[in-house]
């Protein structure tokens, strides 16, 4: 009968000391932050998830404006001279002013971008940032959305449109020679500025 050598049994000994020590501590394979079921949709519910934003915006404002002032002043002055003869003198001053507006304004926007899952707010609401650039005719057209979603109102198919987003904030903006010859010129807005 053979027995165990000496140095194989003490460096069994050490390692079980060793883990005895350092605590031994397992991993579960199953992750509450990432768990997503197998019978469970394809929404956005943590920070770096996607989600497609369809922007439908219609606005539309309308103002007028009628103003009518009269004003009409009069001042007559009557001198008399002992050695000239009588000087009369008349000042009158009258003016009119008519005046109107109207202003009237309609947009709308439609676009599809896919934003990011910034933030999660205590109340379970996310927070949702992106940005889309497209290049047409050599024309940057730049699409950036911020705005805050409940997860309900995120569709099966991890898609939300613009109108339930509660802060929203969709800045659509171009740049180029087209949008350049499209403002008004320094000169112009000055002398609107000054009243001429």
């Amino acid at each position: 009968m053979k027995t165990a050598k000496p140095h194989k049994a003490a460096g069994a000994l050490l390692l079980a000391i060793g883990l005895a020590v350092t605590g031994v501590r397992a991993e579960s394979l199953y992750s509450e932050n990432s768990f997503r079921p197998l019978t469970g949709d394809n929404k956005a519910f943590r920070i770096g998830d996607a989600v497609t934003v369809q922007v439908l915006e219609n606005s539309s404002a309308s103002t007028n404006a009628d103003t009518t002032t009269r004003r009409k002043n009069g001042v007559n002055a009557d001198f008399s001279l002992t050695r000239n003869p009588n000087v009369t003198a008349g000042v009158n001053v009258g003016g009119d002013f008519d005046g109107g507006g109207r202003t009237q304004r309609t947009s709308k926007l439609l676009a599809q971008l896919t934003v990011s899952v910034i933030g999660i707010l205590p109340n379970g609401d996310l927070q949702l940032a992106g940005e889309q650039v497209l290049y047409v005719n050599d024309e940057e057209q730049r699409v950036k959305l911020e705005g805050r979603a409940r997860p309900q109102d995120i569709s099966d198919g991890n898609i939300i449109v613009s109108t339930r987003l509660a802060d929203a904030r969709i800045k659509y903006v171009g740049d180029g020679d087209l949008t350049e010859r499209q403002r008004r010129g320094w000169w112009r807005s000055f002398l609107d500025w000054i009243g001429f």
